[in-house]
């Protein structure tokens, strides 16, 4: 029964962040319903937990990854890059200003 639970609630962490407070609600349902003991639906509500913010961390970290990649291969000019080549475009034209300027008599 326990794995059973462990097996659904796991499978649907893909889909949405259940709260540690959500499984224990639902697990006192089940001590209720006497097809669990008290201690097991705390060990069962850590372990889910702490199993669903690793999954969440995992997924979180793949997802960056995937970003990255795609930004990396998308051809396009990052914040960053277009602050430095303003910042280079703003001396240019100020040399070039000055250049062209008239000494003062």
């Amino acid at each position: 029964m326990i794995d059973l639970i462990k097996k659904t609630v796991l499978a649907g962490i893909g889909a949405t962040v259940v709260t540690k407070e959500k499984i224990e609600a639902a697990l006192q349902d089940l001590v209720k319903q006497g097809k669990v003991s008290t201690d097991e639906a705390k060990t069962l509500a850590a372990k889910l937990a702490e199993d669903g913010r690793k999954e969440w961390e995992t997924t979180s970290h793949d997802l960056g990854e995937r970003i990255r990649d795609l930004l990396a291969k998308a051809d396009y000019a990052r914040k960053s890059e277009v602050a430095q080549l303003e910042r280079r475009v703003q001396l240019l034209e100020e040399k070039v200003e000055a250049m062209f300027k008239l000494p003062s008599s």
